[in-house]
């Protein structure tokens, strides 16, 4: 049990207007956390802080006194076709995003007791039908050299002192976002379907479990390093292209071959189409419990 399970305290978190940061920063607040949020603007109201991550520019004077730190900030993997341009801001938006906040937070003359940075499974690059946990090392690609570079900015946080946790997540499954939020319409019209051959596996995690993991390792003071926030089963693209198709009572019949989507994704289809059977072992042997690990249940929750 740490001390934010008792008491209320104030939590800092970038990229709260994401779909994980929404419903975290909708969790704290409903349990009575002050939540303060970074944001990429002039200031509106008293629960926003300043920040501009590519000029490494954090408004300190607004994190004084938060306990956590949440950094969940960097442009959509699969907002845009992966160009050298794109390529640059999903590497800006990560790496100086996170290396402004961790030196921030190290620069407190009373620093937060957890500093926890979002990184992704993309770490362990395509695993094919080989599960890895945390202990795996890092793939190969711009993915895995993105989130390698991506946790390493974190380490003035780390080198103050402060414990510092990296959320590596999974494909969430939420209706506002992320993927789970392109294929939802698809599968709703009758459109969906497994894509390439399907054999590719998929570590997912309900947006419940996400949030709720995230809380876990704040509150848990004994906690760092890396996490893997997937459900404990991963399945093959078939298999959850199935649970779709059950779940919302439509057929999913049309196989997106691996032509047509690397025609319409570039090189992101890599990624799409690439296995990554990923275990949350460290997450569970510290005792957490998945609310929904199954996949039926898990887009279920997400149509609540």
């Amino acid at each position: 049990m740490g001390a934010m399970e008792t008491t209320q305290s104030r939590v800092a978190v970038a990229g709260a207007s994401g779909l994980i940061g929404t419903a975290l920063t909708r969790s704290l607040a409903a349990d009575g956390h002050e939540v303060v949020r970074l944001v990429r603007r002039a200031p509106r109201a008293k629960d926003e802080v300043r920040w501009d991550p590519k000029e490494r520019y954090v408004d300190t004077a607004g994190l004084a006194g938060c306990s956590a730190v949440v950094n969940l900030a960097g442009a959509g993997i699969g907002d845009h076709r992966w160009t050298d341009a794109y390529k640059r801001e999903l590497r800006d938006s990560r790496v100086l995003g996170t290396e402004a906040l961790a030196t921030a937070v190290a620069s407190l003359d009373e620093p937060p007791k957890v500093f926890v940075n979002a990184s992704a499974i993309g770490y362990y690059g395509d695993t094919g039908q080989r599960a890895v946990d945390e202990s795996a090392p890092a793939g190969e690609g711009f993915l895995p050299s993105l989130c390698v570079e991506w946790e390493e900015s974190a380490a003035a946080a780390r080198d103050a002192g402060i414990r510092t946790v990296l959320a590596r997540n999974g494909l969430v499954i939420g209706r506002e976002g992320g993927a789970w939020g392109r294929l939802f319409p698809l599968f709703k019209a009758g459109l969906g379907g497994r894509l390439g051959n399907g054999r590719q596996y998929w570590s997912y995690i309900s947006l419940h479990d996400e949030v709720a993991a995230l809380r876990h390792l704040i509150d848990t003071e004994t906690l760092s390093g890396p996490f893997n926030l997937t459900a404990p089963e991963p399945l093959t693209n078939r298999e959850v292209t199935a649970a779709m198709g059950r779940v919302l009572h439509r057929p999913a019949l049309l196989p997106a071959p691996a032509p047509a989507l690397r025609l319409v994704l570039g090189e992101m289809a890599g990624d799409v189409l690439g296995s990554q059977r990923v275990l949350p072992t460290r997450l569970l042997d510290s005792g957490f419990a998945f609310a929904f690990p199954a996949i039926d249940e898990a887009i279920r929750a997400a149509l609540r």
